[in-house]
């Protein structure tokens, strides 16, 4: 069985030219230029009907995922994050010092009563 060599395999009937740039009707679009903190330049496309105030001041570079504005001389700083809080961080948030000591304290002596080192009655 020989294969035949056909030009239109894999291509719809009616079909242009491959490449071909005329397929449909390509709105106007402005294009907007995003510089983050490395120089790095994002390039974004817009309707040119959206108005100026629905495009975004800054975005978020993907080349190096700082944030990036529309001003080159100025990209935007880098916004600080909160570090990641332990358990112990947010219990002081709420305790004084006394009162810790106070529970540390109440808790010890209740250990001491369920291990017998202590009567229940100074407790």
């Amino acid at each position: 069985m020989a294969s035949g060599g056909s030009a239109i395999r894999g291509s719809r009937v009616g079909a242009g030219p491959m490449g071909e740039q005329d397929h449909g009707f390509h709105a106007e679009r402005v294009a907007v230029s995003y510089w983050d903190a490395l120089g790095n330049e994002t390039v974004r496309y817009f309707a040119a009907n959206v108005p100026d105030n629905e495009i975004p001041e800054t975005i978020d570079s993907p080349s190096s995922g700082l944030p990036a504005g529309r001003d080159k001389e100025n990209p935007p700083a880098v916004g600080k994050t909160e570090p990641y809080k332990t358990h112990l961080a947010y219990v002081k948030e709420r305790r004084t010092a006394e009162e810790a000591e106070q529970l540390l304290e109440d808790a010890l002596n209740q250990l001491r009563v369920r291990r017998g080192k202590v009567p229940a009655q100074n407790a």
